[in-house]
């Protein structure tokens, strides 16, 4: 597989399998394909001081996801709604996702 090719994608539906916030199910907010990352909605928070801009007058530390390595997480297939393997089928020239668990396409 290259470096740039994950089989998990921005909107989908992740379990955590490892680290700190293990169990948690959340959607993914952002792939990052070159450094094979993903940032997930309310995993992995990390508190960062924030300078004083015109947007935010008062700066403070805020809260924000950090990326997280793909290996880390699970699919979790819309049709059994379970964490599941994700397998690449080639239909008419297309390749598709499809869950290792049920059979099924996942987009």
């Amino acid at each position: 597989m290259s470096t740039n090719s994950m089989r998990i994608r921005k909107g989908d539906r992740v379990n955590v399998i490892s680290g700190k916030d293990k169990g948690a199910t959340s959607v993914v907010m952002k792939a990052l394909p070159t450094s094979r990352k993903v940032v997930v909605e309310k995993v992995a928070i990390a508190k960062k001081s924030q300078r004083p801009t015109r947007d935010n007058p008062s700066g403070g530390i805020i809260s924000i996801e950090k990326p997280i390595h793909v290996s880390t997480v699970m699919l979790v297939c819309p049709k059994c709604n379970a964490p599941t393997r994700v397998g690449l089928v080639l239909r008419n020239g297309k390749k598709f996702r499809v869950c290792k668990k049920c059979g099924k396409d996942i987009d």
